[in-house]
């Protein structure tokens, strides 16, 4: 195997042992302090605006196009919905503003 090859299966099975780490720590608790639960409620916004917010700060008119109509979508509609709605803007607004 490559080295490439080998760098993603660390990674793999690193992101695994995190993953399974963090839900054997969590098992151990019959009940979780409020603020705890809200913390852990809040990760995936936080994970997705780190994602979003660099790449919306350098983008061009069919990157902040698409990410307007995802946002419109959202309001309406479920995250994969979305999801598809700003990968399809994207392309279409790609291919006709070049």
């Amino acid at each position: 195997m490559s080295e490439t090859h080998w760098i993603i299966l660390g990674g793999a099975i690193l992101t695994y042992l995190t993953r399974a780490g963090g839900h054997l720590v969590l098992s151990r608790f019959d009940r979780l302090h409020p603020r705890v639960a809200a913390a852990l409620d809040a990760v995936p916004a936080a994970v997705l605006t780190t994602l979003v917010a660099p790449a919306a700060a350098s983008a061009g008119p069919p990157e902040l196009g698409a990410l307007a109509v995802a946002g419109l979508v959202f309001m309406r509609f479920g995250l994969l919905i979305s999801f598809l709605a700003g990968a399809v803007a994207l392309a279409l607004f790609r291919t006709v503003l070049g």
